[in-house]
């Protein structure tokens, strides 16, 4: 089992910046593919960001392109999301997800998530 701990969220302005951070603890060899959700009220989980074990490979939804950075710190079993240029609409529960695979269609592991509000 994998156990994924959120930290990070909190209120900003738009055009603000947070920084979110994943710790994954357990069996860390299933965290190849390690991403990013987010679920604003009323609304579908969307899909984020997703990084490999690498780090070589990102990616991103459009609607975060040029915005969002993920990176991962695997001696650290940490996955980060960097948030810029931040919009209202941004505002959801952000979760973290971990799979063994590189090409994950359902992610095994989820985290509680942290709420990013983005005040206009």
């Amino acid at each position: 089992q994998v156990q994924l701990v959120e930290s990070g969220g909190g209120l900003v302005q738009a055009g603000g910046s947070l920084s979110l951070s994943c710790a994954a603890s357990g069996r860390t060899s299933s965290t190849y593919t390690m991403g990013w959700f987010r679920q604003a009220p009323g609304k579908e989980r969307e899909f984020v960001a997703a990084i490999r074990r690498s780090g070589g490979s990102q990616y991103y939804a459009d609607s975060v392109k040029g915005r969002f950075t993920i990176s991962r710190d695997n001696a650290k079993n940490t996955v980060y999301l960097q948030m810029n240029s931040l919009k209202p609409e941004d505002t959801a529960a952000y979760y973290c997800a971990a799979s063994p695979t590189p090409f994950p269609k359902e992610y095994d592991y989820w985290g509680q998530g942290t709420q990013v509000t983005v005040s206009s």
